[in-house]
């Protein structure tokens, strides 16, 4: 069979490549490695304001998000301050359902969805990609994780610093304070922070740290939360009801992210804030960007999309210095004087 736009990956940044595919019309298949999209997830699911003003995300049922208005922050010591911003607010989500709530409004638009179908090979042929177990396509766009089997393929870069983070979610479990809780530690999350916050259907607890090849093992879950188990009021014994890991890109947009009918977006493309790690929002847009932007090319005849596609990827510039100087020189004592 013949399509439009071959998208791996039922992310975030996949199903917005998709949808902005299919509202010009485009014959649109999404391939997606799990059976469930609300299984086996690597995301915390938090959105920003920003990612749900409009569009998609905007319609997400009140059932599957909750608000939260304030970030507590807290030093090595767990001295604390409160943040908030007038007006502003993050959602936090019932993840899982979410992503299946997402799968959804694909098949809803016309868009092919198939489960349990991996990415596994392709070959470039004149005007697209043959993609085996599934027929051709004009366009390839691989929105397939951080080892990205679609870039390996297309040989563009590989995603190549990472934060490492583990996450456990306790359902029915409630915080002392609703607010996102930002832990800085040096001992628990060298290059990163621990965070806490309510959600739908309890409470997640995460921690990450900066991956390195001297950095061993994974992050020591089970001692943050004896550390911080009392100040959330959660008890640091309880045995989580769910677990994700997983590792997210910190080093920008890899460059190139495309080339000829084949782009990434999302975390295969490195689109992932490096000093915050938040990407939902950023990889939300860029996805939809490279929808539109094949969409223009196919059916209104502009320019090649790959051109479109690498404007429309942030560059974080600041934020890549920030990166660095956490990584250099995190000092667990600057931030016990300064909180």
């Amino acid at each position: 069979m013949q399509w439009d736009v071959v998208v791996v990956g039922a992310s975030f940044a996949g199903v917005a490549c998709a949808l902005a595919a299919r509202r010009a019309g485009l014959r649109v298949c999404v391939l997606e490695r799990k059976r469930d999209p609300g299984i086996k997830l690597h995301t915390t699911g938090i959105l920003v304001r920003e990612a749900v003003r409009t569009g998609v995300l905007g319609r997400i049922p009140e059932a599957l998000v909750h608000r939260v208005s304030d970030v507590r922050l807290y030093a090595p010591n767990l001295h604390s301050t409160r943040l908030s911003s007038p007006g502003y607010h993050f959602l936090t989500t019932d993840t899982p359902n979410l992503m299946r709530w997402l799968a959804g409004v694909l098949v809803d638009s016309g868009a092919e969805l198939r489960l349990m179908q991996s990415f596994t090979d392709a070959r470039a042929i004149d005007g697209g990609w043959r993609v085996d177990g599934l027929g051709t396509t004009r366009w390839l766009v691989g929105a397939d994780g951080a080892k990205s089997r679609v870039a390996t393929r297309a040989g563009l870069p590989p995603v190549r610093d990472f934060l490492y983070g583990v996450e456990h979610e306790f359902n029915g479990a409630t915080l002392g304070e609703d607010a996102l809780h930002c832990f800085i530690s040096r001992r628990f999350a060298p290059g990163y922070i621990g965070w806490a916050a309510r959600n739908p259907v309890g409470v997640q607890v995460g921690l990450a740290f900066r991956h390195r090849p001297d950095r061993r093992g994974v992050p020591d879950i089970d001692g943050f939360l004896h550390h911080v188990g009392l100040v959330l009021g959660l008890d640091p014994k309880r045995r989580p009801d769910a677990t994700r890991a997983g590792l997210i890109p910190c080093g920008g947009p890899v460059a190139p992210l495309s080339a000829p009918s084949v782009i990434l977006t999302g975390d295969a493309a490195g689109i992932v804030s490096p000093l915050t790690a938040g990407g939902i929002h950023s990889a939300w847009r860029h996805g939809e960007a490279v929808g539109n932007a094949i969409a223009a090319h196919l059916v209104q005849g502009a320019a090649s999309p790959e051109t479109a596609a690498e404007r429309a990827a942030p560059r974080y510039r600041l934020k890549r210095l920030l990166r660095h100087a956490f990584d250099q020189w995190q000092m667990d004592w600057t931030f016990n004087v300064l909180i």
